[in-house]
């Protein structure tokens, strides 16, 4: 009885998948090196401090081109590490969003910045250098409003219509600056909250507590009375 022979193409290429979805497990792990030393290179010495040689060094890499075959140039790493952590915080954000929405009570301003700073505040973790290196990036660049919805989010965008109708008696143009100094002294106070707790591993008060007494705080800035003689009101 004559044999099928084996379908050595059909073989090949199982083992051409395989070998291809090694390399992409691989280029996948290396880019996720490089993102997480590059946020704390980024954040212990500044952005435009760190050579990007010294980020593929950090990551284990022997390479010295191996950021720019991954990424391309700086701005590309920043971007990346913004969409990585910023989609962490978006998915926690999304919830609450979600609930403010339709909520059988209406939302507060509060609630509203309790809903941008929570997801934020996730980060407060040992290995994660997000903060600091995302209020590096604000000091250096003046905010963050070129990368558009990279940090920001759908939600946050979201939050910002919500605000507009809470507080009508406050003109657009004064608003939307409070908005961005909430959103960025968040990001600055947050980072000061992880830096204390590394560095001396104790806060004033529990994180919990300077987490709502920040909320709390940033809402009154929203909600404060006109400065008299603003051009804007």
């Amino acid at each position: 009885m004559s044999q099928t022979p084996p379908d050595r193409t059909a073989r090949r290429g199982t083992t051409s998948r395989t070998g291809g979805e090694r390399r992409n497990v691989r280029g996948e792990s290396t880019r996720q090196a490089i993102l997480t030393a590059a946020e704390r290179l980024f954040a212990e010495h500044g952005i435009a401090a760190v050579p990007l040689r010294d980020i593929g060094a950090a990551a284990g890499q022997r390479n010295h081109a191996v950021v720019q075959y991954h990424f391309g140039e700086r701005d590309e790493v920043v971007r990346a590490i913004m969409e990585f952590r910023g989609a962490q915080s978006e998915a926690s954000r999304v919830d609450l969003v979600a609930g403010l929405m339709l909520g059988g009570t209406p939302p507060t301003v509060a609630d509203v910045v309790a809903a941008f700073v929570r997801p934020l505040a996730i980060h407060i973790q040992p290995d994660n250098h997000y903060l600091a290196f995302l209020s590096l990036y604000i000091t250096e660049e003046g905010g963050y409003e070129g990368l558009g919805d990279v940090h920001t989010g759908a939600s946050v965008v979201t939050l910002r219509t919500v605000v507009s109708r809470l507080v009508p008696d406050i003109p657009d143009a004064v608003l939307e600056e409070r908005w961005w100094v909430t959103l960025t002294s968040a990001v600055h106070a947050l980072a000061r909250y992880h830096a204390a707790q590394r560095k001396r591993a104790n806060l004033p008060a529990p994180i919990g507590v300077l987490i709502d007494d920040l909320v709390a705080v940033l809402s009154a800035g929203l909600t404060a009375p006109l400065v008299p003689g603003d051009p804007r009101g």
